[in-house]
């Protein structure tokens, strides 16, 4: 990886656990959990590459409409993975829960804030798990906490930043999505102003650290400009 420019935060949507089960006629469920290995996976793959965040899409707030039968799969699977994420503590690793987790059973809501507690202090890599998440209702919490507090009349970005569930990490850097969609379905809206946005075709279930390196290598390549211009146009404005 050497004169690779590495993301600070990377943002991951997990999308194709069902397409990749139906492929192979297997249930869903079947797909979700291979997903949730890959998601394990990739833990170590950012850990590895010196990553400093990132960030899974699991559940979002509009997965509630899906058949009740496959909600209960995946809620199962939350909960047997539920040890695997806490022992990230063992590893450095700070684990952070994004979204509006009352909708879950106390047990998971129990089990989430614990493992956030238990590595808090860890100084390694973040990874945040986006459940129960939608980006634009948490803006609408930040701004309904902000109105609550009345401290100010007006508010800045960096003050707003504050208020959303990822207050003390960096903005996405780069945003990946496999499987073959090109949105990013109302994941991380605030945060990814400026991210750099990458779309495989490759289904979540097959992902591999090889699929994290080819989308860091086309991240690395871009000319992030943030809204300005390049060196060399300046120099029109200069002669």
């Amino acid at each position: 990886m050497d004169n690779i420019i590495l993301p600070r935060h990377i943002g991951i949507i997990m999308d194709g656990n069902g397409r990749w089960a139906k492929k192979r006629l297997l249930p869903r469920s079947i797909g979700h959990a291979r997903g949730s290995k890959v998601f394990f996976d990739c833990i170590d793959y950012c850990r590895d590459l010196g990553i400093e965040a990132v960030s899974f899409y699991a559940f979002s707030t509009e997965n509630w409409i899906r058949p009740q039968k496959e909600i209960d799969a995946i809620i199962s699977l939350l909960r047997d993975n539920l040890v695997k994420i806490s022992k990230q503590a063992q590893k450095n690793t700070r684990v952070r829960i994004l979204g509006d987790i009352s909708a879950f059973d106390a047990d998971i809501v129990s089990q989430l804030k614990e493992v956030e507690e238990k590595t808090a202090n860890n100084t390694g890599l973040i990874v945040a798990v986006a459940l129960n998440y939608g980006g634009r209702a948490e803006i609408i919490n930040a701004i309904n906490n902000i109105i609550k507090d009345k401290s100010n009349d007006s508010i800045t970005e960096e003050e707003f930043s504050k208020y959303l569930y990822t207050s003390d990490m960096p903005e996405v850097d780069l945003l990946i999505r496999p499987s073959g969609e090109k949105r990013i379905s109302n994941f991380l809206i605030w945060q990814s102003a400026y991210a750099e946005l990458v779309f495989m075709d490759v289904l979540w279930p097959d992902f591999k650290k090889k699929h994290l390196i080819e989308a860091i290598k086309e991240f690395s390549s871009r000319n992030r400009r943030f809204g300005g211009i390049n060196e060399e146009d300046i120099k029109e404005y200069k002669e």
